[in-house]
């Protein structure tokens, strides 16, 4: 495998271009404690796709207004949260999909920077790391935590992607980002 950035790889500008919140967080939901108020009937479906009552949420600005509200709680449920309501939704893998991806070279170390179908801009790093399904089975399915402890899911195409930059070492296999190493598990060399 290579160390050397995709032909495809997206220029770190080019990405905070196109993402809508690039500099700006989301509502601090970690900090809401509203009473739950029962589950809705919002699917985000492993694909990307969010209905509501069965019906696709085509409006990418009301799409992007529930993201800003999500927040996956320590008892594994995903909820819209606002300082007066809490409501439970389904979540089919993650809530978000990591749409493109940029990798630069930083301090003599690679740093991988994703943009989200949602318009969130993360590094991957000791703060937002990268992880691998582990269940049987499973394909390469790469995931970089977003905030708290949402995720995105990395598009097949960016998985492949990703596969150019596999290192290995004494350990394994690994991605290297930000400072970090992220082990593929199965990946013992």
């Amino acid at each position: 495998m290579t160390n050397q950035a995709s032909k495809n790889a997206v220029s770190l500008s080019a990405l905070i271009s196109r993402a809508e919140r690039a500099g700006r967080g989301a509502p601090p939901v970690d900090h809401w404690n509203p009473n739950f108020c029962g589950d809705i009937d919002m699917l985000i479906r492993a694909d990307g796709m969010w209905l509501y009552q069965g019906s696709p949420i085509r409006r990418e600005a009301l799409k992007r207004l529930f993201s800003s509200v999500l927040r996956k709680d320590a008892d594994g449920r995903t909820y819209l949260v606002t300082p007066v309501e809490k409501l439970g939704v389904t979540v089919e893998d993650a809530p978000f999909i990591a749409v493109e991806m940029s990798r630069e070279i930083i301090d003599g170390a690679p740093t991988l920077t994703f943009r989200t179908d949602v318009g969130d801009v993360v590094t991957a790093g000791p703060a937002h790391p990268i992880r691998f399904a582990e269940e049987e089975g499973e394909a390469f399915r790469p995931y970089v935590l977003v905030r708290g402890r949402l995720e995105a899911a990395l598009t097949r195409a960016l998985a492949i992607d990703l596969t150019d930059f596999i290192e290995t070492d004494e350990a394994g296999w690994f991605i290297a980002s930000g400072g970090a190493r992220f082990r593929i598990s199965g990946g013992k060399t």
